[in-house]
């Protein structure tokens, strides 16, 4: 009877002396003498999963995963980190403008003066929309005035692989910006997308491109009183989008017991007439979404939230045992999962 070898362990004698061996076919035995096929033993690639919560441990995450995942136009400022700076202090200068789309679905401009606009919202993502933001960021930094950057998501599977430490050698936009929360604010249209100047007009092409992308935007608003809730009005039906932040003291699991339990109380709403129609997960965070009333305004919502606020950040210090009726409930929460069309 063949003696069955052991597999080799990375740093192994053998494992060392694979680097000698030639290439063999995926499909073909492991020249480890494993037994195994090429494939399924030294020639396994272990690919990184993606990241869950690619925003994590910013002030702003759930900002940042609404202009990623559902708000149509707005910008916001950046400043970069006084570490980052420290290291090139030829960026100092620099006026950076984060948006949520780019004419092409590009990662980021280069206008002629310099001034860069970087996208959360683009065509091809990796495994760390994070990674994916600061790369380009970082690809702008370097580039000259005048630059489209175009290249693919520095976190896609293949290039993270020849990266000898995968998706830890990547920065990230925690790396790079200032942690104080980002200054948002919402458009209704792309008209941010041309600099303004007393100077030129923009060309008939350039007028048909905005003509275009704003007859795409759904109306939304940012409402004030909360974080991270916006108003749409997406066709004939109106809603509010809430994105809701998670920490050591507020896991999701705390957060659907407290949504349940608000909702068995009948104060899950966030005005008359509002209806909680389910939720989504973005990103690694639980997105509660409301029907409003025929009519309803952003400005309409604002103290109903307000109070939801207070409502929610209360239930989540309790740690009693649901009752039999918010258990139902709480199944009726979790069950309502929604696609975002």
């Amino acid at each position: 009877m063949a003696r069955r070898t052991t597999p080799s362990r990375p740093g192994s004698a053998t494992a060392t002396a694979l680097a000698d061996v030639p290439a063999v076919g995926p499909r073909q035995p492991c020249p480890c003498g494993s037994g195994r096929r090429y494939k399924a033993c030294h020639g396994e690639r272990r690919r990184a999963a993606p990241v869950l919560r690619p925003f994590a441990g910013r002030a702003d995450e759930p900002d940042l995963v609404a202009l990623r995942e559902f708000v149509p136009s707005a910008t916001a400022p950046l400043t970069l980190s006084a570490e980052h700076l420290a290291a090139h202090p030829g960026h100092a200068d620099r006026r950076i403008i984060l948006g949520t789309l780019l004419p092409q679905a590009a990662p980021a401009v280069v206008r002629d003066d310099g001034e860069i606009l970087l996208a959360m919202q683009t065509l091809v993502g990796g495994l760390d929309a994070s990674a994916d933001v600061a790369g380009a960021l970082i690809a702008a930094l370097e580039a000259k005035p005048g630059t489209v950057v175009d290249g693919g998501p520095v976190s896609a599977p293949q290039a993270v692989e020849r990266l000898p430490g995968g998706l830890a050698d990547l920065p990230r936009l925690a790396d790079l910006l200032d942690p104080a929360p980002l200054e948002i604010t919402v458009h209704p249209g792309f008209t941010w997308w041309v600099p303004s100047s007393e100077d030129a007009e923009p060309s008939a092409d350039v007028v048909a491109t905005l003509d275009r992308a704003n007859a795409t935007v759904v109306p939304t608003t940012r409402l004030a009183s909360v974080p991270a809730a916006y108003w749409c009005s997406p066709g004939d039906r109106l809603h509010l989008r809430w994105v809701l932040p998670l920490d050591a003291d507020r896991t999701e699991e705390a957060l659907l017991d407290a949504l349940a339990r608000l909702a068995a109380a009948g104060s899950l709403s966030v005005g008359e007439g509002s209806r909680f129609v389910g939720s989504f997960r973005a990103d690694g965070l639980v997105v509660p979404v409301w029907d409003l009333a025929p009519g309803a305004d952003a400005d309409s919502c604002e103290k109903p939230a307000a109070q939801l606020w207070t409502a929610l950040r209360e239930t989540l210090d309790d740690q009693r045992e649901l009752t039999a009726q918010e258990r139902r409930v709480r199944a009726g929460v979790v069950g309502r999962t929604l696609t975002l069309r």
